[in-house]
């Protein structure tokens, strides 16, 4: 096969700033080469240095004074919810009753389901996200599309059927034995299939019986590999829900584990209330958090606490959240998580940011060995960034000195007008324009 070498300023973290310090997380190429070959980064370097070397025929594909990155990986989205984004008024509960789940009954319609999955997949690669976790709706057949058009593109994404069977209106519910048995022909027909992978998916805690949650914590068991994704102490409301639902459960987070639901395969959303132990449990089973700072912020839900995350060693990444998240753009979603950096009292280092859109969410969903970086052996998931995507844009970059600061004014003035081009284990599947 061919190989590609792509030229431009090359910017990647290979660990998190929190721990190993910005420096000695990140590294920054200014008019360098990624060579792709087979799907992989071959190499990455100076210039000067590589493209000398580079084997007759390559093909060289000049980017210069664009900014490269490795490819965005959103570790909380609803496929479900494009239709009803931007849904006014409420907060959680009542927003999912009024809203989520009248729109996320549409999807036992197939040709809808198969219409919405090419409308979902490609918002995704025009706004730089090369893979993702995704919450499903709960019928089967639309979670089915969803994954045929993902792999039509051969991205790494996760997903899985929503399970619940109580608690919400009968046509959006299912029973425990069939989102089990629904959830296992999903998992055996794309788990491992090309680039995919499966999750496990209770809606929450009080929408899923203790029977459904029992067959949860099996079937994880039963796979390997597999993820389970839920969400947990997103509102106020929901909280004070499960403590009815669960009186003898310590917490919210209890509720799950007592199931078999907290392992170092469990991604929970939000976790925006958990105490100081909840936050210790989940360090100590080596659990990860999807940060939703947009949604969070739309239904007043209230302010994840990173600092908190970090201090207990819990991986941490990006959600966009859609569609109480209100963009699918990671950029927007990094500019709301710094106000709320803000509004906590602890500025959030664009380094860190990127961290947690990239390597820190590839972390999250135990695909950190092969994307999330752009790092010599990994699989060629990157962006291309046009950096005159805006008139102020172009004119505020023009002013960075720094590879730090122009991070941070793509985090704060950037969405997706920036992403240029999108690329999929080595191969272009976005150009704007």
């Amino acid at each position: 096969m061919t190989a590609t070498a792509i030229i431009g300023d090359i910017f990647t973290l290979v660990d998190d700033p929190a721990v190993v310090g910005a420096q000695d997380a990140h590294r920054y190429i200014p008019n360098g080469i990624l060579l792709v070959e087979d799907g992989h980064i071959a190499a990455v370097g100076k210039r000067n240095e590589l493209e000398p070397n580079l084997s007759e025929g390559t093909k060289l594909i000049d980017h210069t004074g664009a900014l490269i990155t490795p490819g965005f990986i959103d570790t909380h989205i609803h496929f479900p919810q494009i239709d009803m984004i931007a849904s006014y008024g409420e907060q959680l509960l009542d927003w999912l009753e009024n809203y989520t789940f009248p729109a996320e009954a549409q999807y036992a319609d197939e040709a809808h389901a198969a219409d919405a999955a090419q409308f979902f997949i490609r918002e995704l690669l025009r706004n730089g996200t090369t893979s993702a976790l995704v919450y499903g709706s709960v019928h089967a057949g639309a979670v089915d599309a969803l994954f045929e058009e993902a792999h039509k593109h051969n991205m790494r994404l996760v997903a899985g059927k929503s399970l619940m069977d109580r608690n919400v209106p009968y046509d959006v519910r299912d029973t425990a034995e069939s989102g089990d048995a629904d959830s296992r022909w999903l998992a055996d027909k794309w788990h491992g299939k090309g680039r995919l992978g499966y999750a496990v998916t209770p809606r929450f805690a009080p929408a899923c019986s203790d029977e459904q949650l029992t067959r949860a914590g099996q079937m994880l068991q039963d796979y390997d590999g597999l993820l389970m994704h839920t969400h947990l102490s997103e509102n106020t409301a929901e909280i004070d829900w499960v403590k009815e639902l669960y009186p003898d459960a310590s917490g919210y987070l209890d509720a799950y584990a007592r199931f078999g639901l907290l392992t170092d395969r469990c991604v929970f959303a939000h976790c925006v209330h958990l105490s100081g132990e909840e936050f210790q449990r989940m360090g100590e089973a080596g659990a990860a958090i999807a940060y939703c700072p947009t949604s969070n912020l739309f239904l007043g839900s209230g302010l994840f606490h990173l600092k908190e995350a970090e201090k207990y060693g819990i991986t941490v990444g990006m959600g966009t959240d859609v569609g109480a998240g209100t963009s699918f753009s990671m950029l927007q979603t990094l500019n709301e998580a710094y106000k709320i950096g803000q509004l906590r009292g602890n500025k959030l280092n664009p380094f860190k940011s990127f961290y947690l859109a990239t390597l820190g969410g590839a972390k999250a969903l135990h695909m950190a060995d092969k994307v999330g970086s752009l790092e010599v052996g990994k699989e060629a998931d990157f962006l291309v960034y046009n950096m005159a995507a805006t008139p102020l844009l172009a004119r505020r970059l023009k002013h960075c000195k720094t590879i730090e600061e122009t991070l941070f004014v793509l985090s704060i003035l950037g969405d997706d007008r920036c992403i240029a081009e999108t690329w999929i284990a080595g191969n272009g599947h976005y150009k704007k324009g």
